[in-house]
């Protein structure tokens, strides 16, 4: 009897959720809801009726509807997106409903009063990859609109989607009215790794104090380092998730950008010695929440919380995952509370990248070896600190600042044996500061092996690689930093290395142009300009490599070509001569 109800036919099916929907909520809960439940009652719900259109269901944060014909669903779904803008307008951009669409012209069975079958898996998967107020259209549909309403199509080309046999072409609809969402153009996608990978987003800080948002990015810079030492999951860096810091987010488009398939968000709430971290984990195909959960304890607590994050993070997405590896993800870094707050408000100013923030920052790691002696990644990121000050040619007293960088990075490497933070900054410190390149070497590789997914490790060890002429392992390694994390505040340091390494290899117009795109990124770094004036004289561009020159005069007046070669002095003697080759003929004095 059963099999009698079951009726088949086909429809044109419109899925649509709302974007950001779990953030806007734990913003707002009432107010979004009300708004809403008002755009639903007042707009979207009228629309569908005016199109001959049924809302089969609605979910919270999305809708399915049918029609009879697809000229009515899609002419319902560019009002509604056009629509919406209109209803934004006045709206703040992190409070705004937005909705991504996909409609899709397929076989469904009616049961119930319920739609099921691929055409409506179709529909959610098309909804899926659409960005934030537009529309995605299955080739089955787009056939039978064509010149039938008023809009243009992107071809986006064959999508395998998610549970669906066979790949669909894809066509994404152009409204003639881009949706005013307050954030940039969407960045190109990025390939899923062949591993399972994951984001960090800056948690929220919930604190109410503007101050304690140092603690709540440090907080996820250790989840983020817990996550990175597990050889079977690729972990985007910190300072990428960190560029969607105080933006509102779709972490669909997120996952795009950054090329993972999970994204962890949350929220962290410091009052007096008592601490409230929240997170949540999602799948950045389907927008579905895998995991979500609250934790709480007294500031003495907080390590075992972020274990606890961490770990349930990793269950969400491995479940059988040994508990052993589990555990030697962790890490507790220091004993003393008040030696791990000041580290975390130094890793704050280094990432700053300003000669301030430098300094402020190298006090700060040296007071919280002061309070815990033992501390690893404090001294290591006190010796990186005068890593980023030869680079950037803030050096004061250079034979101070070598001394002080090797005792700091010996005193990281000896305590942070299977800590890749401390091992690699040490590494970097040893083989730039004092080029002690051997030594510094071979703590970035330890660092590496003890964490693949560390995209500051392999850029370090790039460097060594361009130092000891093997330029094609250095692209290779900047390659992978540069995957690690795609949108690096701090790129420009990527794109030198690569700069250099060609530079290594004696292809100078490849130099050239990775170093003046790097330049536009930091146009006041000492190094960067050396490696582009040089590689713009060898490349025979001499006009231009006195004009890099001129700038470099007037950001350090001082450089000579005595000092340049202790700059570069790391370099082999035959790659020493070609640097100097270049500058001199960019017109650097004696």
């Amino acid at each position: 009897m059963a099999e009698e109800r079951v009726q088949r036919r086909l429809a044109a099916i419109m899925a649509a959720d709302v974007v950001g929907y779990s953030r806007l909520m734990a913003v707002d809960e009432e107010g979004t809801l009300a708004r809403l439940t008002a755009h639903q009652r007042d707009f979207i719900d009228p629309k569908i009726t005016d199109h001959r259109g049924r809302i089969v269901k609605t979910t919270g944060d999305g809708m399915l509807a049918e029609f009879a014909s697809v000229v009515d669903a899609l002419r319902c779904a560019v009002e509604v997106q056009r629509g919406m803008v209109e209803r934004n307008a006045d709206m703040a951009p992190e409070r705004r409903i937005e909705f991504r669409m996909g409609v899709h012209l397929g076989d469904i069975i009616h049961q119930d009063g319920d739609i099921f079958g691929d055409g409506v898996n179709v529909a959610a998967r098309l909804e899926a990859l659409a960005d934030p107020g537009s529309i995605c259209l299955s080739d089955d549909a787009q056939r039978q609109v064509r010149g039938k309403v008023d809009v243009a199509f992107e071809d986006l080309g064959d999508q395998s989607l998610k549970n669906i046999a066979h790949p669909v072409r894809v066509y994404r609809v152009g409204l003639n009215a881009a949706p005013q969402t307050g954030a940039a153009a969407p960045k190109p996608a990025l390939t899923l790794p062949d591993k399972p990978s994951i984001a960090v987003l800056p948690f929220q800080n919930m604190s109410g104090d503007p101050e304690q948002d140092y603690f709540a990015d440090g907080i996820v810079e250790e989840i983020i380092t817990a996550l990175s030492r597990l050889r079977w999951l690729f972990v985007i860096a910190r300072n990428s998730s960190f560029t969607y810091k105080g933006r509102a987010v779709d972490v669909k488009q997120v996952g795009r950008e950054l090329g993972v398939r999970y994204v962890l968000e949350g929220s962290l709430r410091k009052a007096g010695n008592r601490i409230r971290v929240t997170g949540q984990l999602i799948d950045t195909a389907t927008g579905a929440h895998l995991w979500a959960d609250r934790f709480e304890g007294g500031l003495q607590d907080i390590f075992d919380l972020q274990d606890q994050v961490t770990s349930s993070v990793i269950g969400a997405i491995a479940p059988k995952l040994e508990q052993a590896e589990i555990a030697r993800s962790k890490r507790k870094p220091t004993e003393s509370l008040d030696a791990y707050d000041y580290y975390l408000r130094g890793l704050s100013a280094v990432h700053r990248w300003t000669r301030e923030a430098n300094d402020e920052a190298l006090k700060l790691f040296k007071r919280a070896t002061e309070l815990d002696p033992e501390f690893a990644s404090a001294y290591g990121m006190a010796a990186r600190c005068y890593s980023q000050r030869r680079v950037s040619g803030w050096v004061v007293d250079r034979e101070h600042e070598i001394a002080e960088a090797v005792r700091l990075a010996r005193r990281a490497a000896e305590l942070g044996r299977d800590d890749p933070v401390a091992l690699s900054t040490a590494g970097i410190a040893l083989t730039y500061v004092a080029a002690k390149i051997d030594e510094g070497g071979a703590l970035i590789d330890r660092a590496l092996a003890l964490d693949p997914n560390f995209a500051w490790a392999w850029l370090f060890g790039a460097w060594v690689k361009v130092w000891l002429g093997d330029a094609a392992t250095a692209i290779d390694w900047a390659t992978r930093a540069m995957r690690l994390s795609p949108h690096d505040p701090q790129m420009f340091m990527m794109r030198t290395v690569i700069a250099s390494a060609h530079f290594t290899a004696g292809r100078f117009d490849e130099a050239l142009s990775w170093a003046e795109t790097a330049l536009r990124e930091k146009p006041n770094l000492v190094v960067l300009l050396c490696t582009t004036a040089a590689s713009a004289a060898l490349a025979g561009q001499s006009s231009k490599a006195q004009s890099i020159m001129a700038r470099l005069r007037e950001v350090d007046p001082s450089l000579s070509l005595a000092e340049f070669k202790e700059v570069f002095n790391n370099a082999r003697p035959e790659e020493l001569a070609k640097w100097v080759e270049g500058i001199r003929l960019a017109g650097l004095p004696e």
